[in-house]
């Protein structure tokens, strides 16, 4: 692991107390119980403003901390381990990245300030379908004299249910002919915007939002179809990385809880994790927690400095990220046996976000084929 400035061991330190005292996975229990819309907790949301996470990459002058991606991730791992359900990810990374690298200087002076202080959830609306695939884009942006018209439907929304506004993928005409990929800046409360919330097995925030013919100024174009998919794969890049830091805390916190049942479970008359099978088990399991952990540092840091490899460290985090959970959630509930896949215990949450986060934003093979095209294969 690379080493920590003061601030950042201070972050760090700051987000693993709040989340073991203050973010329990019974916190996360209780909001799926009470069918909570929205898919997270206001108090819990309030607490991170307070904190200051939701301004960490925002740049000063925007009033923000401006402490970059690496940070970013010491939050979201800490997050990631207890499955604490907030819209920190979906805004105040993916939303502000997308403003950051995209508006206007008008645009950012007036939105970054509120993604920092919490006021403005700004969300980005991407897949269409069932699986990533940024290509297979059918919402259509039609650009007038007189302002853009917005068609289409976007799936899997995350924190779509509680977001202010939306920075929505669509295709749109170029000047000399074909279609292009750009980024218009929609307010949820547009005439013409409809969502529904849509149940996951993770019990997160997710929507449908139909944008039905919704008129639009020109301004809100936040980047046109000349450059709108290189735009567009940066913010990618970002959302990628960080959901890896996340998927990292999650599979950490199983090997823990995996670990600790190793030692105190007893068979035979004596603890499980004295057996030879299990605890070579064990040892590989370790490996490739660190292994999983140096790939997303990597790429995190490949963010903060601009590196010319950093689409191929993201691809390879995110492959690891989702191989590594995956078998850590499975390895988890079988070595708990029949309690595993019980809802008393918390196990299952951690198999059903390993699932979803998995295949979110591209599954292991998604992000393998894509390393590998990266690296001329």
């Amino acid at each position: 692991m690379a080493a920590l400035n003061e601030e950042q061991q201070m972050i760090k330190d700051q987000a693993s107390a709040w989340v073991r005292e203050q973010a329990p996975v019974s916190t996360f229990r209780a909001m799926r119980d009470q069918g909570v819309t929205q898919g997270f907790f206001a108090e819990t949301w309030n607490a991170m403003i307070e904190m200051g996470w939701t301004g960490l990459i925002v740049p000063e002058n925007y009033g923000g901390a401006g402490l970059g991606y690496q940070t970013l991730g010491l939050v979201l791992e800490q997050l990631g381990r207890n499955l604490v359900a907030s819209p920190l990810y979906a805004s105040s990374v993916v939303g502000a990245t997308a403003l950051m690298q995209s508006a206007s200087e008008a645009q950012k002076q007036a939105l970054l300030p509120k993604i920092a202080d919490g006021s403005r959830l700004v969300v980005l609306a991407l897949e269409e379908g069932a699986r990533h695939n940024p290509t297979l884009m059918q919402c259509r942006a039609q650009l007038t004299s007189d302002g853009i018209t917005l068609s289409g439907t976007k799936q899997f929304v995350m924190e779509g249910a509680a977001a202010t506004d939306f920075v929505v993928a669509a295709k749109v005409g170029r000047g000399q002919g074909g279609m292009g990929v750009g980024l218009f800046l929609v307010a949820s409360d547009a005439p013409g915007v409809q969502r529904h919330a849509v149940k996951t097995m993770d019990s997160r925030g997710y929507a449908s939002v139909t944008f039905d013919t919704v008129a639009l100024d020109l301004d809100a174009m936040l980047v046109g179809p000349e450059t709108g998919q290189a735009v567009l794969q940066g913010v990618l890049d970002v959302a990628t990385a960080a959901l890896a830091a996340e998927m990292l805390g999650t599979a950490a916190a199983a090997f823990d809880m995996t670990l600790d049942y190793l030692k105190t479970r007893k068979q035979f008359g004596q603890v499980i994790g004295g057996f030879q099978a299990l605890g070579h088990r064990a040892a590989g399991l370790y490996s490739e927690k660190e292994l999983t952990r140096s790939c997303v540092e990597a790429a995190l840091a490949a963010l903060d400095e601009g590196a010319e490899e950093t689409q191929e460290l993201v691809a390879l985090a995110k492959c690891k990220a989702s191989e590594f959970l995956h078998e850590m959630s499975s390895q988890l509930i079988q070595i708990h046996g029949g309690i595993g896949v019980t809802d008393e215990y918390d196990i299952g949450f951690y198999m059903k976000r390993a699932r979803v986060a998995a295949a979110f934003l591209g599954d292991a093979l998604f992000h393998r084929e894509r390393y590998a095209s990266l690296n001329g294969f």
